[in-house]
C-alpha cells in the first residue's frame, strides 16, 4: 500500500507545485513580452513621427537654399535658346516638298 501512497504523495507534494510554477513563469513571461512588444512598438512609431518631420524639414531646406527662382528661370531660358536654334535649324535643312 505504500505505493499508490507514494505516488499519490509525489503527484501533491511535487508535480502540481512544479507545474503549476512553469505555468506561473510562462504566463508571466509572456504578460512581460507583451508589454516590452507594446513599448517597443509605441517608441518606433515615435521615432518613425521624427523621422519622417526631419525628412519633410531637410527637403523644405534643399528646396530653399540649393535652387533658387533666378537660377531655374536662367536655365530656362538657356535650354529654351538652345531648343528655337535646333527647330531653327531643323526647319532650315527640311527640303520643300
Amino acid at each position: 500500500m505504500s505505493g499508490p501512497v507514494d505516488l499519490i504523495w509525489w503527484i501533491t507534494a511535487v508535480e502540481i507545485p512544479a507545474v503549476a510554477g512553469l505555468f506561473w513563469l510562462t504566463w508571466r513571461m509572456r504578460g512581460e513580452f507583451s508589454d516590452r512588444l507594446e513599448s517597443l512598438r509605441a517608441s518606433h512609431d515615435a521615432e518613425m513621427i521624427e523621422l519622417r518631420d526631419g525628412l519633410a524639414d531637410f527637403k523644405l531646406d534643399v528646396a530653399r537654399n540649393y535652387v533658387s527662382i533666378p537660377y531655374l528661370k536662367d536655365i530656362e531660358k538657356r535650354l529654351t535658346a538652345h531648343l528655337l536654334r535646333i527647330e531653327a535649324k531643323l526647319d532650315h535643312n527640311v527640303p520643300a516638298a
